[in-house]
């Protein structure tokens, strides 16, 4: 059959598999006519032999299985997997609309170079070959380590690739984009000895804690989180979120407590006094399988009460104790933290907060726990030959201190790297590759991270889009995407069983793109010598499907390959401290007595309120931007032609002279942003709330120009502890337009 355009945008967002969880076919159909009319580029699909494609979604760190139908070489459809351990035929919005990312107008085409000011395309050979010889040079002169490469994950073959082809170069400067994950990672090695990312087995909790984690706005694995959500309710399970702004987390919780903002973890010491003060927690777990316990819980006691946690946080002192005799009281409790989506690394002590409460009701790798997921070791190349030129560089000092005496344990401080850059008048880095990423756009003080990429002589992005990074880039080297390479994708954000997912080629690649990958293959072949040897594969492929080994037939059976489930209990967790047990404080962890909260920039007379970023699973605040289908579904109470609404309780309004709908300047200590006044009650008064996800200026005409990017009015505040992330918010300030 011919499938005309009606038919196709029906069938690309239709049909009931895979759309339970997401209202886009809804409102997509409200109109079609217009919106063919609109966008002339909607594919129509000829009539031909229909197909499906196993493979799996990247545009987050969720994890998900994807199943792609095509007509012909056409993909026309994609939904969950069915069977996939982690969504099971699940998709968000995202996900959906994924095949706008495949087709839509936003793509890089070819190799591209920034000839002043503007980017023409050039040939692949000119562009590894300007970008080879600017490498050979900085090595020559002994200078390896100011190349630099900055990546979404650090996990996998490309990016494994990338830190390789650092390494034997000369330059310990790979950085990775932060997220909740870093301070659980450090959490987890002081207090367990593990080197792990942090997993939540939510669907056999039967009481969740979650201390600002969106759990149903795209935190970690999020349609894993809806059905474990949903059974939750069929089971009777309880969800408690804990913030300052009533999100859809909230409003779909058993409970929302407010709380004044960055007081988490405050809160979670007071619960953990309640819990010690009447010996609530479990003495099994305690007294045989930790440490440090005795000093501890004497610092909860003499410093979080529950009457003085109160005037701190706002929690009423009988809400405190209440919360944590349900916790203790619950079968499988389980605490977590992470604001939003988790796209921060917070305070470390925040989580260790949280992470003790787990300890607490022995909830450390038990069904319905928190458990220590261990990073892939599928990867095992032979130990690259390193030259004079690359060890003298692999002793420089990384230009964000991490791993230094100040930050021991941190492995990657990108955060720090803007000031790095702008506070030299030359730049340390002279050389820098960006992949799977968007710092100009999605970190906060994006605006510092666009004036050191503007310093930089050499930025070379491998984005499919023209971001707002990739804007800035001297060379863009399209990568495929998702849809159109073979890639592998090992552990999903928040996930509790190990796992690799396999991408797919599910049609040849477009344009004239290649994998990140071979490009890395290539260069390393180019500068020749011992660079080149540490790279002795054909192409990527062959290095992927020998890197694989066993694993490559089931990957490509399956799409994913997984760790056995989780027992039932009752065995020993193995922890790898000096005491060989969990411990709940030690000579490397700082007295929690001196935990205080992270203070927002500015001043309070001149910024009497307090603005905080929320996340929503409509936006998407990362390296992909919406496409179109998924901002048409952005609500009006967030996003008005182009306007973007702020959020302030109608009490905060009135003191301001505000009403509902009306113009106003948004100024914090980084800058102002025209918004419109949302009155909601369900936000603490004092506090004003800005969506994550718009503001860009680039992408493309249906993205940009739509909102304020609430990353370029928030500022950079680093963790004593650890030098990582740990903004939450600003003071602001809101005056009539």
């Amino acid at each position: 059959m011919k499938i005309d355009r009606r038919s196709f945008l029906s069938f690309l967002i239709g049909g009931a598999a895979g759309t339970a969880l997401s209202p886009l076919p809804w409102k997509l159909t409200d109109d079609i006519s217009i919106w063919t009319q609109m966008w002339p580029w909607v594919p129509i699909p000829e009539k031909g032999e229909v197909s499906t494609v196993n493979s799996a979604c990247t545009l987050c760190p969720g994890g998900c299985g994807i199943s792609v139908r095509k007509v012909d070489d056409r993909v026309v459809k994609i939904e969950g997997l069915a069977g996939h351990p982690i969504n099971n035929g699940g998709l968000c919005t995202l996900g959906l609309a994924g095949a706008q990312l495949l087709y839509g107008p936003q793509r890089v085409k070819a190799p591209m170079k920034n000839v002043g000011g503007r980017l023409v395309e050039i040939s692949w050979e000119e562009a590894l070959g300007e970008i080879s010889a600017r490498l050979k040079e900085l090595r020559e002169r002994g200078q390896p380590h100011r190349v630099a490469c900055i990546a979404g994950t650090d996990r996998g073959t490309v990016p494994e690739l990338l830190n390789r082809f650092l390494t034997v170069y000369g330059s310990p400067q790979f950085f990775r984009v932060p997220s909740i994950q870093d301070t659980y990672e450090l959490a987890l090695y002081l207090m367990q000895g593990v080197r792990a990312s942090a997993g939540f087995d939510f669907e056999n909790a039967d009481y969740v804690l979650s201390f600002g984690s969106g759990l149903l706005d795209g935190w970690g694995t999020p349609v894993n989180i809806f059905q474990a959500h949903s059974r939750w309710c069929e089971r009777s399970g309880k969800l408690v979120q804990i913030e300052p702004r009533q999100s859809r987390t909230a409003a779909k919780a058993d409970s929302w407590i407010p709380i004044n903002p960055g007081t988490e973890g405050v809160l979670a010491l007071s619960l953990a006094g309640v819990i010690v003060k009447e010996s609530l927690y479990n003495a099994d777990f305690v007294n045989a399988q930790s440490s440090g316990f005795d000093s501890w819980q004497q610092v909860l006691l003499e410093n979080y009460d529950t009457e003085s946690a109160a005037k701190i946080t706002g929690v009423d002192p009988s809400t405190i104790a209440k919360l944590a005799r349900d916790f203790a009281g619950a079968r499988k409790p389980l605490a977590v933290c992470g604001r939003g989506k988790g796209q921060s690394p917070g305070s470390l002590k925040e989580v260790m907060a949280v992470h003790a409460l787990n300890a607490l009701v022995g909830g450390i790798d038990r069904q319905g726990g928190v458990r220590a997921v261990p990073e892939p070791d599928y990867i095992d190349w032979p130990e690259p030959e390193m030259d004079a030129v690359a060890a003298a560089g692999m002793q420089q000092e990384r230009v964000d201190q991490a791993g230094g005496s100040q930050y021991p344990h941190a492995r990657y401080l990108l955060n720090r790297l803007p000031e790095a850059v702008n506070s030299s008048a030359d730049s340390p880095l002279q050389v820098l590759f960006v992949s799977d990423a968007n710092p100009c756009y999605s970190l906060p003080n994006s605006k510092a991270f666009s004036d050191a990429f503007k310093k930089i002589p050499m930025v070379v992005s491998f984005s499919s889009y023209l971001g707002e990074t990739a804007e800035l880039a001297d060379f863009i080297l399209p990568s495929p995407i998702y849809l159109e390479q073979y890639e592998d994708r090992p552990i999903a954000a928040g996930y509790p069983l190990p796992i690799v997912n396999l991408t797919r080629p599910v049609v040849k690649p477009l344009f004239n793109t290649r994998s990140v990958g071979d490009v890395v293959i290539e260069l390393a072949r180019s500068l020749g010598g011992t660079v080149a040897a540490a790279f002795p594969w054909e192409d990527y492929q062959t290095c992927l499907k020998e890197t694989l080994g066993d694993k490559w037939i089931v990957l490509n059976e399956k799409g994913y390959w997984a760790g056995d489930k989780l027992g039932s209990g009752g065995q020993p967790a193995t922890f790898e401290t000096k005491s060989s047990r969990f411990e709940f404080t030690n000579a490397e962890i700082d007295a929690m007595a001196r935990f205080a909260p992270v203070e927002p920039e500015g001043d309070i007379a001149a910024f009497p309120l307090v603005l905080v970023p929320y996340d929503t699973m409509r936006l998407w605040n990362g390296y992909i931007g919406d496409p179109p289908f998924v901002i048409k579904i952005v609500p009006d109470t967030v996003l008005k032609n182009n306007d973007v609404l702020i959020e302030i309780n109608p009490a905060t309004a009135s003191e301001l002279g505000l009403q509902d709908g009306q113009a106003a300047n948004l100024t914090t200590p980084r800058g102002t942003a025209r918004v419109r006044v949302h009155l909601f009650e369900g936000i603490m008064p004092g506090v004003v709330a800005l969506p994550a996800g718009l503001g860009h200026t680039a992408h493309s005409k249906f993205l940009a120009g739509k909102g304020a990017n609430v990353n370029a009015l928030i500022g950079s505040v680093e963790d004593a502890a650890t030098g990582y992330e740990a903004v939450w918010g600003i003071r602001a300030k809101l005056d009539k337009a």
